[in-house]
Parts: C-alpha cells; structure tokens; sequence
C-alpha cells in the first residue's frame, strides 16, 4: 500500500483546485463510451466536477495568496492487493470498497493531529476520485530510454483513488497542515500549532487495509519493513523479522520429522553406503645411525 500526501500532481495549490480537478478527470475525456467515475466522500458517491471546486476554493478563510490551500493525499494499493480486492468483490465491488477504505483513511488523517474538534472525516473538506490506470510520464525511466511514450498507460493493476482535502476544516475556521510535522517546544506548543506525523498515518492504513480486507502482508511488503531497509540498517531488518517469528504460533510453524524413521537423503544415503577403502599397509621407517663426521642428508629407507 502506497499512501502519499503532495501540494498538488499538476498544478500549485496556493491558488484554485480547478485545474488539478480537471486533470484528475482525464479518463472521463479519454473514455468518453464508458460510464464516468463521478467525485465522492463520505457523503454522496456521485459529486459532479464543479462542487469539489467550488467547495474548495470558497474554504480559505483568512488564508494569504501564499498559503496553501488544498493537499492530495494518494491512496495506491499495490497489484496484489488489487488483485485482492477482486477476487472478493469482482471489479464493480473492489472500486466501492475501495472507495468505503479511503473514507476511513480520511478518518486516519484526522486523528493524525491530534486537534480538538477534528476527529473524523466528517471534520474535514474532502473529495475522493477513483482512476483505474495510470501514465507513463517524462519522469520515467521508460519514457527517458524511450521504450515508452508519455502519456500511455502502464500495464497491470493500477487502480488508485486522489483525495482533493482542503487546508481548512469544515467550519473554515481551523488550519490543518500535514507538511507541518514538528513536535514544538512542548506539549502545549504541539497541540495549538498541530502536528502530523506522516510515517504514523502510511502505516495506519496499512493496518486498516489489512485488518478490513484480511489481507496476509508479507513482511517484506510493510512500509516499516521499507522504511527500515531505506533509512536503517541490517540489524533493525533482522530484528523486525525475528519479531515477526516469535508472534507466529507454534501451531502454525513447519514442525520437523524426527530423525528415527525420517528418510534419508539420498546424498547422506550413498555416502552411508560407500564400501570403505582398506588402509594402506604400514611402511615402518628405518633411520640410519649417525656417524661421526660432517652431516649427511638422512632420508627415508624403504
């Protein structure tokens, strides 16, 4: 699971969302025979382009031409877990459940600043849109090498959901920042400025995803697991994975055949039954008595 949160994909998020939500509805203009995937949140599951705009831009009460006024937080799960979520739900059923997941994500990062009054999505200004595909861009390395044009969609699951959330709450009258991640001079200090801790919110939906969808994360695909291969260094992996063990039942573990019975291997077998060679014959030593006189070389008498 990728979660990310950016000013803005395509366009600067201090002035109006309206070009960052006409971007985001680009498959609608390029699948014009198919039905188009409408803006929702925790409300409505239909929102036409226009009201997320208007929402958003109207929200910016005592904000300067200089602040930002809206974040994107990218919810992307990974081909396996899409994979997942169809084999539970079908296609239509994985992008509704997919949409019900971002809204408690939303939950998630309310939480996150810990600021009286925000407690829940229903606190914030959010609007989620869901994209099947995504596009090779000049950033990629296929593009650079030119085994891909910009523009064309990249293979495999790539279903993913943006969520336009305004720098405001609902009432207009609360700023939350998630760029701001300083813990202050003190307690006091941290709860009127707000805080965000991003690492803690990507692992919180990590855990929401598995723990909704009972979905089994190898270790190896956990954000602390890449975190830790990223920033850490050996001992931490090692050490995350021999916690990982011990949680384990032994129930659960591969229990091992006693050696009395258990067939032996056939390396160890032909080595069992290799006919042993004869020692060879015991050659005794003579050696020559010494003379007087200068040394001579005493050697070996057979």
């Amino acid at each position: 699971m990728f979660i990310n949160i950016t000013a803005s994909d395509t366009a600067d998020n201090k002035g109006s969302s309206s070009d960052l939500v006409h971007y985001l509805d680009k498959e609608n203009r390029m699948d014009r025979d198919k039905e188009p995937e409408l803006w929702f949140n925790q409300d409505r599951r239909a929102i036409p382009s226009y009201e997320p705009v208007q929402a958003i831009d109207n929200n910016i009460a005592k904000l300067s031409k200089t602040d930002a006024k809206f974040f994107l937080v990218n919810i992307s799960p990974s081909q396996k877990e899409i994979a997942w979520l169809k084999e539970q739900f079908g296609d239509d059923g994985a992008k509704e459940q997919l949409k019900a997941y971002a809204v408690k994500i939303m939950d998630e990062y309310a939480r996150n600043f810990k600021r009286p009054g925000i407690d829940s999505n229903k606190d914030l200004l959010w609007f989620g849109k869901l994209e099947n595909h995504r596009y090779y861009s000049h950033k990629d390395k296929e593009v650079q090498q030119g085994l891909r044009k910009r523009g064309e969609r990249k293979p495999g699951e790539q279903m993913h959901i943006q969520v336009i959330v305004s720098r405001k709450d609902m009432t207009n009258k609360v700023k939350l920042s998630p760029m701001n991640n300083s813990k202050g001079r003190n307690a006091e200090h941290a709860r009127r400025m707000g805080q965000f801790d991003r690492s803690a919110f990507k692992q919180s939906g990590e855990r929401l995803f598995d723990e909704q969808f009972k979905f089994d994360r190898g270790l190896s695909e956990s954000y602390a697991y890449a975190n830790a291969k990223k920033k850490g260094g050996l001992e931490e992996r090692v050490a995350m994975r021999s916690e990982r063990r011990n949680r384990i039942p032994l129930t659960h573990r591969p229990q091992q055949e006693p050696l009395q019975g258990r067939p032996l291997a056939p390396a160890i077998l032909q080595t069992l039954t290799k006919p042993t060679q004869k020692a060879a014959p015991h050659i005794p030593i003579k050696k020559k008595k010494k003379r007087n006189g200068p040394e001579q070389d005493q050697g070996l008498s057979f």
